[in-house]
């Protein structure tokens, strides 16, 4: 069937574009895209040698309306709306540990982009494209999206709304929930105050933690932080490692720290602050090579730990209800970080996102 696509290739605008799109193949389901968040992750496969082969339809935070089924997928019925989230196989011992982030094939099915077979639903005036990007590429009108990263939702929540929780959300409010286990008592320090970090700041706030320290260095993000359950913010613009080590000990030291920057200073830092048996959870993509140094005696000694997360070590399908629970409580005011752009304006929703104008563009297909 054709559809219209947003085509990425390195380093240049997003061109909109009618694709022809195959039907579903077995495990698959074909489905309407009402709306696709937008994100910093998309923009890497693009422009940073994420390796993601170009060209490609991105879009990985998809939701939208089940038409179609593949061959022996019985666990949804056409009609059924769906959060697309990321892919993994549901077969390998990470899958069966329910932990499909780190399922064994997560970098074919999500940064590749590939089907099991290791072929592209998607073609491009008879060439196939770089087209099932963490099992969706939702960034099109239709998207084929494998069934295991996929979650019914009820007809009544709001898609854009919805995006959010396939990836961004997912992830900040999982790695306080699900990997800090954070809860009262605890001060925790959330570094970088995007989608990840403005929501596990909510979910800080959700689980009555003590403290919650915001540091970013934009004082516009730190004020919605606070605005969403922050008790402190710390500007870091300006501010070395030593400085920003300095001025965290003196605001009382953190039990847990959630670094969603990938900045080796900020880390460091970090780590620095940590009480006796504190916690440090890593979730930032670092440039290349780089590394973070830590005194390894001290990390001995003081009990501490280093951890690294993806998705917030979530299984969408237990995760993603429980978030729309909260969300219906007013825990997850996810109006507060999205803003909505019609499909034709994606380049402006990524200029605007990188510039810092928004915090989560939100597509909306129709």
């Amino acid at each position: 069937m054709q559809i219209r696509a947003a085509v990425a290739r390195a380093r240049a605008p997003f061109e909109l574009v009618d694709c022809e799109l195959a039907a579903p193949g077995p495990g698959e389901v074909l489905v309407e895209v009402e709306a696709c968040g937008l994100c910093r992750t998309d923009l890497s496969a693009k422009d940073h040698g994420y390796g993601t082969p170009l060209p490609a339809v991105l879009g990985h935070e998809g939701v939208g309306r089940v038409l179609t089924r593949g061959a022996g997928v019985r666990s949804l019925e056409p009609g059924q709306r769906v959060i697309m989230s990321y892919g993994a196989c549901g077969r390998c011992p990470s899958c069966a540990a329910r932990m499909p982030a780190y399922c064994d094939h997560a970098m074919d099915y999500n940064v590749f982009g590939r089907r099991p077979d290791g072929d592209s639903p998607i073609t491009l005036d008879g060439a196939p494209i770089t087209g099932h990007f963490f099992g969706q590429s939702a960034f099109a009108t239709h998207a084929v999206a494998a069934v295991t990263n996929l979650v019914p939702i009820d007809d009544d929540l709001p898609a854009a709304m919805m995006c959010a929780l396939a990836c961004g959300v997912q992830t900040g409010v999982g790695a306080v929930v699900n990997v800090l286990r954070a809860g009262p008592g605890d001060a925790v320090g959330i570094f970088g105050c995007g989608t990840v970090g403005l929501s596990a700041v909510m979910a800080a706030r959700l689980a009555g933690c003590e403290s919650i320290l915001a540091v970013d260095r934009r004082r516009d993000r730190l004020e919605r932080a606070r605005a969403l359950g922050a008790t402190g913010v710390l500007p870091s613009e300006g501010l070395g490692r030593a400085e920003l080590e300095r001025a965290l000990r003196e605001l009382g030291g953190l039990t847990r720290a959630f670094d969603n920057t990938g900045s080796a200073p900020i880390i460091e830092a970090a780590f620095a602050a940590l009480r006796r048996r504190g916690v440090l959870v890593l979730a930032g993509v670092s440039p290349p090579r780089a590394t973070v140094a830590f005194d390894a005696n001290r990390l001995m000694s003081s009990g501490r730990v280093v951890r690294g997360t993806i998705e917030g070590d979530a299984d969408p399908t237990e995760f993603i209800p429980q978030m729309i629970a909260w969300y219906r409580r007013g825990a997850l005011p996810l109006e507060a970080l999205v803003t909505t752009y019609p499909f034709a304006q994606i380049n402006a929703a990524a200029r605007d996102m990188t510039e810092g104008r928004v915090i989560k563009p939100v597509l909306l297909m129709r």
